[in-house]
């Protein structure tokens, strides 16, 4: 057989070939299709990078053009605040008015050529420019606030002191200083001050109800007769001046029931009990044992030792500052006095106390911070259950030994019995009521005591009452 004859299509061999062949062109197919891909995907990376490149741009352009905008706005807000409005604020309203009539008599006269527009104008023009010269020029000042005292009681004078100098090398003219006291404003003049020359100006502020008053600022007034232009200049701020309420002091109020070491409310005490205490003039009915022999054969007179009671008892003292339970003002106003007396004393006995009213707890951290609280107490003007307040008593002070509660004439004995159910068994629950020019008096509601009194000085007598 020649060897260039070709081999039959149909051998075994012919047919391993054609496989092979084929196999190699379907992966070369699926490598390309791969390839393709691959290029597919990186286009539409290339394609989103690009988009987010210049998303960014844009937003960067539009930050730069807000931020342009914003500053724009904030140079304008800061010249109006610097520059424009106090021009514009030293116009007064009466001069608006006459500056925008003199503009129209202007404007319509020269127009219309009407000659007695045009004298009126002239003749408003007049004051206006007047009123300009009264205020140019600048006034240096160095002016000093000083209040002697910020918290007084009601009824006593608040005294300070305003200082005024020159502190520049020329002479200032004379010139007005208003002092803002809460609503009024007092006025007093300045005379024509020499380079470092000084003007002082005393005052007093009348208290004549409880309240926080805002003394202050001061500031130089400069204004024209007519009042068509002012410049005032603020030199001192503003101080706060705590007037407290009127208290009195009292002799074994608010002492409550003594707790023993277990916790039970007693009002008897054991020797371990008391402490020595001094020693006084024997009087009918002490105890012979307390006698105190080798004092009273130095003195030639029986002396006996007083006690006190070591034990402390816990007072609460709670007011009722609803407004439907009050007829007046006074009457509320006697209420914060009396609260704030046996809040005052218990204090001063160093006695656990828990004052409190419905909306707020006053602190007992210093003596002057809970009566800063009692100045400030308003009334309520709700209706809200009475109850309440029996309730919150209970949960401030659960081991509590007394609790006063001050109270208004419009308080039913109702409300009163509701609020002492509220409180825990074996509490000695007081009520007081205040009442205008109402006699001490004393009555009893279940286990509450109830004494009425019309006036600050009866409260040691009253509280006395309760103690028999």
């Amino acid at each position: 057989m020649s060897s260039e004859s070709s081999l039959p299509s149909d051998t075994a061999d012919a047919k391993a070939a054609k496989a092979q062949a084929k196999k190699l062109r379907r992966s070369a197919k699926a490598e390309a299709r791969a390839a393709a891909r691959a290029e597919r995907k990186r286009a539409r990376a290339v394609a989103r990078g690009a988009s987010e490149d210049t998303a960014g741009g844009v937003q960067q352009a539009e930050a730069g053009q807000s931020t342009g905008v914003a500053g724009l706005r904030d140079r304008f807000v800061e010249l109006w605040l610097r520059r424009i409005h106090p021009v514009l604020d030293v116009v007064s309203p009466i001069g608006w008015a006459v500056l925008a009539v003199t503009a129209v008599c202007w404007f319509v006269g020269l127009t219309l050529h009407v000659t007695e527009l045009n004298v009126i104008a002239f003749a408003l023009t007049v004051p206006l420019v007047i009123a300009a010269l009264f205020v140019l020029g600048r006034a240096s000042y160095r002016v000093t606030l000083d209040l002697q005292t910020h918290r007084v009681v009601v009824g006593t004078r608040a005294v300070g002191r305003v200082e005024v100098a020159n502190p520049t090398t020329r002479d200032i003219l004379p010139s007005r200083i208003e002092l803002a006291v809460g609503s009024a404003t007092a006025q007093f003049m300045v005379p024509r001050l020499r380079a470092g020359a000084e003007h002082e100006e005393l005052f007093a502020v009348p208290t004549k109800r409880r309240a926080v008053l805002v003394v202050g600022p001061v500031r130089s007034v400069r204004d024209d007769p007519l009042s068509l232009m002012r410049r005032q200049v603020t030199w001192a701020k503003e101080q706060e001046l705590f007037v407290h309420p009127r208290t009195v002091r009292l002799d074994e109020a608010a002492s409550g029931f003594l707790r023993d070491l277990e916790g039970t409310p007693s009002s008897d005490l054991s020797s371990s009990d008391i402490a020595f205490h001094a020693l006084r003039d024997y009087a009918p009915g002490d105890d012979r044992r307390h006698v105190h022999w080798r004092t009273t054969a130095r003195t030639g007179k029986l002396m006996v030792r007083q006690f006190e009671e070591t034990r402390r008892s816990h007072v609460v003292v709670a007011l009722d500052n609803l407004a439907e339970h009050y007829a007046s003002d006074d009457e509320f106003e006697l209420a914060v006095s009396v609260a704030a007396s046996i809040s005052a004393q218990t204090f001063r006995e160093e006695k656990e106390l828990t004052p409190f009213s419905f909306d707020e707890r006053q602190s007992t951290r210093t003596m002057r911070s809970m009566m800063d609280d009692y100045t400030v107490i308003e009334q309520l003007g709700g209706r809200l259950s009475f109850h309440e307040l029996g309730q919150k008593a209970a949960d401030l002070a659960p081991n509590a030994s007394a609790v006063m509660m001050v109270v208004g004439s419009h308080t039913t004995a109702r409300e009163l019995n509701s609020a002492a159910n509220q409180l825990p068994i074996g509490v000695m629950a007081v009520a007081i009521r205040c009442v205008d020019d109402a006699e001490v008096k004393r009555s009893a509601i279940g286990g509450l005591d109830v004494v009425t009194l019309g006036s600050l000085d009866t409260l040691a007598r009253a509280l006395r009452a309760v103690g028999r």
